[in-house]
């Protein structure tokens, strides 16, 4: 069963083209749903079926990442447009949907991630222009809030979920990506502060489940 729900832009010029590219068995990828910039919908793997959508890469203790979540694509053109703002009848649709799923599968709001999350040395999706805290507010996602420094910076992102085999500066641009897209630099007390907070209040691994 599905414990997570993982985000992605779709990096192509038309939700067409991607539908196309998603449901082509010779291209070895897909994703359970796609969301146009209108807001239309289309399923292309059942919620109940693996999708290949993730690919490499760790969510806390999760590994086959796969296996575990519900992937979907926000047609996007991402970088090849310079990141472009995504439309409010696609967020809308994007709230309504997670927040049926979120409810028939009983997955917390901390378990919706980015591409980026999961992959930080090669994904940067759903990127910088994904309004995250628009799905915070909206109860299907989480946003921090600063309080005092509770640990090292490579404990606070393993706590989050960050896969710390990786290196910490590849870990800190991801989060920085999803919750402070502006900041840059070595990690300073700001990132140190949000991170405590999602280490306190969602530890990653205590919902997951093991079938």
């Amino acid at each position: 069963m599905p414990d997570m729900v993982v985000l992605h832009h779709t990096a192509m010029l038309t939700a067409d083209a991607a539908i196309a590219r998603l449901s082509d068995p010779t291209a070895e990828v897909s994703a359970h749903y796609v969301i146009a910039e209108s807001g239309a919908m289309t399923r292309l793997v059942d919620e109940k079926m693996r999708a290949w959508h993730a690919g490499r890469g760790a969510w806390g203790r999760v590994r086959d990442v796969n296996s575990h979540s519900i992937g979907i694509e926000l047609a996007n053109p991402g970088p090849l447009q310079d990141h472009p703002p995504f439309p409010e009848a696609q967020m809308a649709a994007l709230e309504w949907l997670l927040s049926d799923i979120l409810a028939r599968w009983c997955i917390p709001p901390e378990r919706v991630i980015g591409h980026s999350d999961m992959a930080p040395d090669r994904k940067a999706d759903p990127g910088p222009a994904f309004d995250w805290q628009r799905l915070a507010k909206a109860g299907v996602s989480i946003w921090p809030r600063p309080v005092a420094q509770t640990a090292p910076l490579r404990a606070l992102l393993a706590d989050v979920g960050y896969d710390t085999t990786q290196d910490a500066a590849t870990l800190l641009a991801a989060f920085r990506l999803r919750f402070c897209p502006d900041a840059s630099g070595a990690p300073d007390q700001t990132d140190l502060a949000l991170l405590s907070d999602l280490a306190q209040r969602f530890p990653v691994d205590q919902t997951i489940r093991d079938d």
